[in-house]
């Protein structure tokens, strides 16, 4: 058995867990900044911390007083795996954010409920595993020119897939073999995305601490830099604001940190894009002061 121990557990997956990055790794750099960032606010308020791989099978959770999700970025590849994983380590320490939160905002079906609650959404029609509708048909059904269809359980744009009456055809094949296993969102594409990206709000403790502008590269959709997407600052509006509170104030249990992904509708409507609760890249190098904010979240659990 590892016996690592620290208050803090900030867990990453087995991809992250160097401690350097090597010249050109720019993207584990960025992780390892962030999490730098975190630390040292954490230890300001007493609290030591440990970069932990959340599969890692050695490792007694018991020793950390808290776990947090920092960069577990292959758990909807290992979806099975993780939620097993979940059962095991919640009864060993404590998590943040909490386990409930962790897999409800685990299946975008989360957002039927956030509109249930009055947070206005980017439509969703949610096809269930096993459904054998076409493309084309639910196009017909929805009204939508052209749409975007992903799995319910996914990150980084896995199997996200642009979708029009040109090229749904093509599709049904790619979407009909998903339909045997998952269950598929679909919703309107939002030219907003193209025209001025995705505002992205980091919230600590019910409060925003900063965002983001997240623009996809020239001839794409997709925002992540997984896929060429660029991060620009941003300042953010006060209705901006107050949308962001307020969708993450009608979660429960309130949750310590949490990244809220806006775009505007066809009326210019701010709706809903995502609300990340489990392992959101919140850019704090960006705004270095939000990792207080983020530490005190944590510090406040643990008391």
């Amino acid at each position: 058995m590892n016996s690592m121990t620290a208050d803090v557990a900030l867990l990453t997956d087995r991809r992250y867990t160097a401690t350097e990055a090597e010249p050109g790794k720019t993207y584990l750099a960025n992780i390892l900044r962030d999490d730098e960032l975190l630390q040292a606010e954490l230890r300001t308020r007493g609290l030591t911390s440990q970069r932990v791989d959340w599969s890692a099978p050695d490792v007694d959770w018991s020793r950390f007083q808290c776990a947090v999700f920092r960069t577990t970025w292959d758990y909807f590849d290992r979806y099975p795996e993780f939620t097993a994983w979940l059962s095991r380590i919640a009864p060993q320490t404590r998590l943040c954010n909490q386990e409930p939160l962790i897999r409800w905002n685990a299946d975008k079906r989360y957002l039927a409920d956030l509109e249930s609650r009055g947070v206005p959404i980017v439509p969703s029609r949610f096809i269930e595993r096993g459904s054998r509708t076409s493309l084309g048909d639910l196009l017909t059904a929805t009204g939508w020119d052209e749409a975007v269809i992903k799995p319910c359980i996914s990150g980084a744009a896995r199997h996200t897939y642009r979708v029009n009456r040109r090229n749904a055809a093509s599709l049904e094949t790619t979407v009909s073999q998903l339909l045997t296993d998952e269950n598929l969102i679909l919703q309107p594409f939002l030219r907003d995305v193209l025209e001025r990206g995705e505002i992205t709000l980091a919230v600590f403790n019910g409060r925003v601490g900063h965002a983001v502008r997240k623009v996809p590269k020239a001839g794409d959709f997709r925002v992540q830099d997984d896929h060429g997407g660029t991060v620009h600052p941003h300042a953010p509006t006060s209705a901006e604001i107050e949308f962001a509170e307020r969708a993450v104030a009608v979660c429960e249990p309130k949750p310590v940190y949490a990244r809220v992904d806006v775009v505007r509708d066809e009326r210019g409507q701010l709706v809903l894009m995502e609300l990340e609760l489990i392992e959101p890249e919140l850019w704090l190098r960006h705004h270095p002061p939000s990792a207080a904010a983020f530490a005190k979240g944590v510090a406040a659990l643990l008391t």
